[in-house]
Formats: C-alpha cells, structure tokens, sequence
C-alpha cells in the first residue's frame, strides 16, 4: 500500500523559511522524529500538530493535506 501523504509541515517549513531544526529544538522533539513527521512516514499527534502550528503562525488546517473533493 501506498504511504498516504496526510499532513503538509514539510511545505509549511519551506513557505514560512523554518528549519526542521528549528522545529525541533522549539517543542523539545528529535530532528530524526521532526523529519519522519515531513515526510509522512509517521504522524504528529493533534496536540503537537497545534503546537507546530503555533510555532509556524499558521492556522492548524494548514498543515493538513485537504480531503475535500476526494
């Protein structure tokens, strides 16, 4: 099966010139979980979802990959 693509903080990092890094450092988190997060191999709980939308300035949905019209 196919890795379903779920959640966009790789491009949000990229959109707002933000560093996994820098994302990392900021909730306490490993670069390594931070990256696997980017690339969809495993998914950040809602709770952190909010907190890296917090961090990015952006709305929560932001970082969702929309399912409408699907």
């Amino acid at each position: 099966m196919a890795k379903m693509r779920l959640n966009r903080i790789k491009l949000v990092l990229v959109e707002k010139e933000k560093s996994g890094k820098d994302l990392a450092k900021h909730l306490g988190k490993t670069e390594t979980t931070v990256s696997r997060w980017s690339r969809n191999e495993i998914q950040p709980t809602l709770q952190m979802l909010y907190k890296i939308s917090v961090f990015l300035k952006v709305d929560i949905r932001e970082l969702l990959v929309s399912t409408a019209g699907q």
